[in-house]
């Protein structure tokens, strides 16, 4: 799909899933109610509406945004054989609690506010980190986090635990949220 001035911002998420992120943390862009915009907008629509942003330039951030985000992600069968050689990888589990009962890595440690504490208090910059979420669709937003707040080697797995069920262990059921 190619993505231009022309496309609906709905065209322009699906082709680049950290679009938002991206407009948001360089333009203040659709990150809440009074910058936000409507999947039918174009992206020259929303640039016109917000001080008149070059297109170009916009569309140049989003794509150099993707790249750098497709550089966070890990296989599925590359991280099995990380978590295998280097035991210290912590696995920070992004999905509800619900979620994470029925199913979830061995070894992985479920989000919450005390594991936020402690490993923003505690935890090394340098320690390896990856985030899982359900189809690796919004581990990137924790990254994102995790990288602003000084940490080095934060990761995502590709496809998120129902990849690594599909990959490296079949034996962890898939399941689907409703919509």
């Amino acid at each position: 799909m190619t993505i231009g001035p022309q496309s609906p911002m709905r065209d322009v998420l699906e082709a680049y899933p950290g679009a938002q992120r991206a407009l948001f943390r360089r333009y203040h862009v659709g990150g809440c109610a009074s910058c936000g915009f409507q999947p039918t907008e174009t992206l020259a629509q929303v640039c016109e509406r917000n001080n008149n942003l070059p297109v170009t330039e916009v569309l140049d951030h989003i794509q150099t945004s993707h790249e750098q985000d497709a550089k966070l992600f890990i296989a599925p069968t590359d991280l099995a054989k990380l978590h295998e050689q280097h035991s210290d990888v912590k696995l920070v589990d992004v999905r509800s609690r619900e979620e994470f009962e029925a199913v979830h890595i061995d070894g992985s440690l479920l989000l919450s506010q005390p594991v936020m504490q402690e490993i923003m208090g505690k935890w090394p910059r340098t320690q390896t980190l990856v985030v899982i979420d359900h189809q690796g669709k919004t581990a990137l937003d924790a990254a994102a986090y995790f990288l602003g707040h000084g940490f080095e080697n934060v990761r995502c797995i590709r496809g998120g635990i129902d990849a690594w069920s599909q990959e490296v262990d079949p034996k962890l059921p898939r399941y689907r949220l409703g919509s």
